[in-house]
């Protein structure tokens, strides 16, 4: 009996994999009939490759669960036209297409993480919540949502708008006043609300600016972890991100400080600090480097301007919270130095850097394929100087062999053509002094 389960779960998963479709440039002609998850990939990339086995655990994770949503993947580089239809500028891209909409997936690579992306997306922009019930169950199972309070009225259609325009980033529910429990106290209606950081926060028109940028700054807990992915997205809401450069290996628990001197900083200090900051912690220094092409030393704080590439560091260690203080207040009132930046030389450091590392995961991914696509430039071009070179050689030889000289023949005339000329000039003296001679005196006194 389990013999046979173990065969039928092998069919359903076998039967899920076959359900990542390869598809070709006839899928943007069908693909409206229904909501489509892709993978945009290239066969020579090597996180492509480490995204193949994930991609198929998530079709076959969407496909059991009963999702409407189907998963493809394609070449891009064998269908560049569709890919660049699409908008797609690297690989791995990864995009929901919904009617006529298209989503993309900029958040970590994990099975999870892709497949809450995809149930978000695939679903309405708003959903309802009928119940306390139902509004206690999502509180629980997301750390951020956005809930609109009250009835029909012109901030909830503005709400929609936002929701059709981010829902890609977070979740939107809506509900009536009764729904909420006697802890949630809205001082007036229609409200829209924010959950997270165990509390909630309530929109003002006239103190927060327009819903779509409140809920963009909104949109992530005041301090968490952070990665290369989650990075540049938490720059996308306008602010500065200061992060806690970790290990968790750290003898000395410095780290950890560090740490909790940045949460207190974000819970404790929010009305000063929330508008312009974005707080987390990020373990390791590998990616920080690679970012502000320097050396960041690990624990330390750094602050981010992902906008123009800028970074602030402290002058000194950090050791205490009134410290940490000081340091974000100078960043905001410009008097912290700013190191990086995106200006000229900026620039072309980036890309020398960017090609040194890209050449490098060349090579370290597919040695051979990195000795073929830069060695064959390489000595096709270095053939080509050997034989300009060499041309110009041979043309010489061949124009002294037309004129009758080798080079030894032509050193040997150029030393008789002057042992000629300076016998001449000898011959030349020795008979003016004959003439001389041979005048008389009377015509020497003329002279």
């Amino acid at each position: 009996m389990a013999l046979l389960r173990a065969a039928f779960s092998s069919l359903l998963f076998s039967s899920a994999l076959a359900l990542v479709q390869d598809l070709d440039d006839t899928f943007k002609d069908s693909r409206m009939e229904d909501v489509w998850l892709v993978d945009f990939y290239a066969p020579w990339c090597g996180y492509c490759k480490k995204l193949e086995p994930i991609w198929q655990e998530v079709g076959a994770e969407l496909t059991r669960s009963g999702s409407p949503v189907r998963v493809g993947k394609m070449d891009g580089t064998a269908y560049s036209g569709v890919a660049s239809e699409f908008g797609v500028r690297g690989y791995p891209t990864i995009k929901l297409l919904k009617g006529e909409l298209a989503y993309n997936y900029k958040g970590p690579r994990t099975k999870d993480d892709i497949i809450e992306f995809a149930n978000r997306v695939a679903g309405p922009a708003v959903r309802s919540l009928p119940s306390r019930q139902m509004f206690e169950h999502v509180l629980k199972r997301h750390s951020v949502l956005f809930l609109y309070v009250g009835g029909e009225s012109p901030l909830k259609e503005k709400y929609t708008e936002v929701a059709s325009e981010l829902i890609v980033c977070t979740y939107f529910f809506s509900a009536s006043e009764d729904v909420l429990p006697e802890s949630v106290a809205l001082h007036e209606l229609p409200s829209v609300v924010v959950f997270k950081d165990g509390t909630y926060f309530t929109y003002d028109e006239y103190e927060d600016g327009s819903l779509s940028s409140w809920v963009n700054r909104e949109r992530f807990q005041s301090y968490l972890p952070i990665d290369g992915f989650t990075l540049y997205e938490l720059g996308e809401t306008g602010k500065l991100v200061a992060i806690a450069v970790t290990d968790e290996r750290d003898p000395t628990e410095r780290s950890s400080r560090l740490k909790g001197l940045i949460q207190r900083v974000a819970t404790e200090h929010r009305d000063q600090f929330n508008r312009d900051f974005q707080f987390g912690h990020m373990e390791g220094n590998d990616y920080i480097n690679s970012l502000i092409m320097g050396e960041v030393s690990v624990p330390s704080i750094i602050i981010l301007n992902t906008s123009n590439e800028q970074y602030f560091v402290p002058a000194e260690p950090v050791e205490d919270l009134e410290q940490l203080l000081r340091f974000f207040s100078s960043v905001l009132d410009g008097s912290a130095p700013a190191f990086g930046g995106d200006g000229f030389f900026q620039r072309i450091k980036r890309v020398a850097y960017d090609a040194r590392s890209t050449i490098m995961s060349v090579f370290r991914s597919s040695p051979l394929l990195g000795c073929f696509l830069f060695g064959l430039p390489l000595g096709v071009i270095s053939l080509m100087c050997y034989g300009i070179c060499m041309a110009e050689s041979d043309d010489d030889t061949e124009l002294m062999k037309r004129d009758g000289f080798t080079d030894e023949e032509e050193e040997e005339g150029e030393e008789e053509e002057q042992q000629r000329l300076t016998a001449g000039a000898e011959g030349e003296e020795d008979e003016d002094a004959e003439k001389i001679e041979q005048k008389s005196p009377t015509e020497k006194k003329v002279d």
